[in-house]
């Protein structure tokens, strides 16, 4: 952790795998050692019944961050007070702990007063450490990359990646005084803290830097690059004015769609083979082809197949979207757009239809509806301003080159959270395994008031 931090001055075998060297005058226990013996790990409610307004709240995975508590108290759902009676064994109290165990297992919390008689789910365990010890610190042990990597050897490759009640109970965890654990608590509750604050720091540039992107292409594209162009009204509430010589048209003027392939049948998916191409979802869009199971299609017909210089827009699932630069077969819930050459270029296209007023009117368009759908005439049928050819590469020339610098400090600012969540996990499993030495440690709030009171 670099030389800020000094490490214990002996040091001795824990005899635990994930733990390997501790201060020696720690020694190692298993969570369940660590619990008031009169209040066992325990999961709660398996079935809540319908959701009774000023029941008893209970705590489900999906109501918790990963360690800031409840996401929204207004969303908890509520039980009757005789299911929640059948439960009173997983009733929480004021300063236990909360872990999720469910397939999203290892989100924690420290049950604060309000929610003090509140009770659990099926994926949730109470963990009540037990008045000898610090739940804080041992909140920082569960969150530590040890405590993880136990856990995950014992879900392995399952199917079901639960965090079972058994596991869980028998993590393998540091065990200092009660004083060092509450030195280690308030030193991780202080430092964790100031990186977090970091870390949206950092966020908040991000999403300012998306922002501008979108006002740089929107007015670009809407406005053009000459400040002193004389002006005329478009027509379009939301193009406003637009430069005198532009063109307004509907996009059927310079475009056509063709619609993607159905969901295939099973054997039309190829595992092998050279006639095959890719299969283009939204779902492998959005989440990075490279991070999800590749599907490919076996000698698919020349009308699904994209280029390189082909636009997708999607109708559905994620309508609005912009897909370019792949290869493959298009699922059903894209539009291809095919394109005049003549009349707009593909980034010219491109642009267009990443501006946010267009993105909103397509999305209008497609309907408030569950699931959005845009059909052909809707999106044909939207008016677009529309400069020369030589002027829409003049624009996209603009464009790259002014958003280039923004996407280099956005990907700056993705690099400096990484580092900061890399050293923010280095910290915790550090300070709770002894490898640096943080008895000694006060804030500066402590320093400043030891200072005042030797003046």
């Amino acid at each position: 952790m670099g030389e800020r931090y000094q490490a214990y001055p002996e040091y001795k075998d824990s005899g635990v795998e994930w733990l390997k060297m501790i201060p020696v005058s720690w020694s190692t226990s298993r969570l369940k050692r660590l619990v008031d013996q009169n209040r066992q790990i325990t999961y709660g409610i398996v079935q809540a019944g319908p959701n009774i307004e000023n029941g008893i709240p209970y705590i489900r995975p999906a109501d918790m961050t990963d360690e800031n508590g409840i996401k929204s108290y207004e969303n908890l759902l509520r039980t009757s007070k005789d299911i929640a009676a059948d439960y009173d064994r997983s009733k929480i109290k004021s300063g236990d702990i909360v872990c999720s165990i469910g397939p999203s297992f290892g989100k924690l919390m420290i049950t604060p007063e309000s929610l003090d008689g509140a009770n659990l789910t099926q994926g949730t365990a109470r963990v009540a450490i037990s008045s000898e010890n610090v739940a804080r610190y041992y909140f920082w042990g569960l969150r530590s990359s040890s405590s993880f990597r136990q856990w995950e050897s014992g879900v392995g490759g399952a199917t079901f990646r639960a965090l079972n009640l058994g596991p869980l109970a028998d993590t393998q965890l540091a065990f200092p005084s009660k004083k060092e654990q509450e030195c280690i608590a308030n030193f991780l509750d202080y430092e964790t803290s100031k990186i977090d604050t970091l870390i949206e720091k950092q966020q908040q540039l991000i999403k300012l830097l998306k922002e501008k992107r979108q006002a740089v292409i929107s007015h670009a594209v809407t406005k053009g690059l000459n400040p002193d162009a004389p002006m005329k009204d478009s027509g379009v509430e939301w193009l406003g004015e637009v430069p005198e010589h532009w063109g307004v048209m509907q996009f059927r003027r310079i475009t056509c769609l063709q619609q993607g392939l159905q969901i295939p049948q099973e054997n039309r998916f190829a595992e092998s083979g050279q006639n095959r191409a890719e299969y283009i979802t939204i779902k492998s869009i959005n989440s990075g082809s490279d991070r999800v199971h590749k599907e490919f299609i076996e000698s698919p017909s020349k009308r699904v197949v994209c280029s390189m210089s082909d636009v997708l827009l999607a109708r559905t699932g994620a309508t609005g979207e912009v897909v370019t630069n792949v290869t493959g077969v298009f699922h059903n819930n894209f539009f291809k757009v095919n394109y005049d050459k003549y009349k707009i270029a593909k980034d010219y296209l491109v642009y267009i239809l990443k501006v946010n007023e267009i993105k909103s009117h397509l999305l209008m368009l497609a309907g408030t509806t569950t699931i959005p759908d845009l059909n052909h005439g809707a999106f044909l049928g939207t008016l677009i301003c529309l400069p020369t050819l030589e002027e829409q590469l003049q624009i996209c020339i603009y464009l790259d080159k002014e958003l280039d610098k923004y996407y280099y400090l956005g990907n700056q600012a993705q690099k400096f959270i990484e580092l900061l969540k890399e050293r923010r996990t280095a910290l915790i499993s550090a300070a709770v395994t002894g490898k640096i030495d943080v008895r000694n440690w006060k804030s500066p709030e402590q320093n400043k008031t030891n200072k005042e009171d030797t003046l």
